[in-house]
């Protein structure tokens, strides 16, 4: 369903994206943040899920400033690769990835013709949020569990557009006091959280949990149909 574009940041960098087509006109565009792990097989098939559904999907390759071609797998020695990645990528100099969410975003409004969405997942969650309080052009965001979100320097950033957020009640890098003090400092964010764990959404996972990925998914399916049509 999907091929390989070409994105263009503002800083004239190239940034390559998986972009999944639906089979008609698209109904509006969701762009897929990664985890870190790079844009793998579960992220192109989350992208491919969404095309499924009418959307114009776009993940842009996250890691692609520090190093090109990133696609992990879940072992212990994969997560501390991609973790090391996001620490040089989260190290960048302002604006940093930011730009190449941007892109995306301009990318998928063109292309769809439509309102834009953006998802994440764990780091991903992260870049979503930030996407949703400072980048221009989206319509909605949805975070999962994404790790730094429900941190006192980012729950003091405000989102300019509806957010559903989702997160793990057995999540031990997201505690869940913090969570619910998230929920208290933004009432205007719908919060979700489910009986799982830190990754609850990838089948890839030893910690997926089907019932939890499921509901999250009608959720954020229900919430993108309200926000983008």
């Amino acid at each position: 369903m999907g091929t390989t574009i070409e994105l263009k940041a503002a800083d004239g960098s190239l940034v390559p994206a998986y972009e999944a087509r639906p089979a008609g006109t698209p109904k509006g565009a969701v762009v897929v943040i990664q985890e870190i792990f790079g844009v793998n097989s579960h992220i192109r098939a989350v992208a491919d899920g969404y095309a499924a559904e009418g959307y114009l999907a776009v993940a842009p390759a996250m890691f692609h400033r520090v190093k090109p071609a990133v696609e992990l797998g879940y072992a212990e020695a994969d997560m501390g690769e991609g973790f090391g990645y996001k620490t040089a990528a989260e190290a960048l100099p302002a604006p940093g990835v930011m730009q190449d969410i941007q892109a995306a975003i301009d990318h998928a409004a063109k292309a769809s013709g439509g309102k834009v969405g953006v998802v994440g997942y764990c780091w991903g969650g992260l870049l979503t949020w930030r996407a949703a309080c400072t980048l221009k052009g989206l319509s909605a965001a949805v975070p999962y569990y994404g790790g730094g979100v429900t941190s006192p320097a980012e729950t003091a950033c405000q989102p300019a557009v509806p957010v559903l957020a989702h997160f793990a009640e057995e999540d031990t890098w997201i505690p869940m006091d913090t969570v619910h003090a998230f929920q208290k400092a933004h009432p205007e964010v719908q919060v979700y959280t489910y009986a799982a764990h830190h990754g609850f959404n990838c089948d890839q996972r030893g910690s997926w949990h089907a019932p939890s990925a499921q509901l999250a998914r009608e959720r954020s399916l229900a919430f993108f149909k309200q926000q983008l049509g």
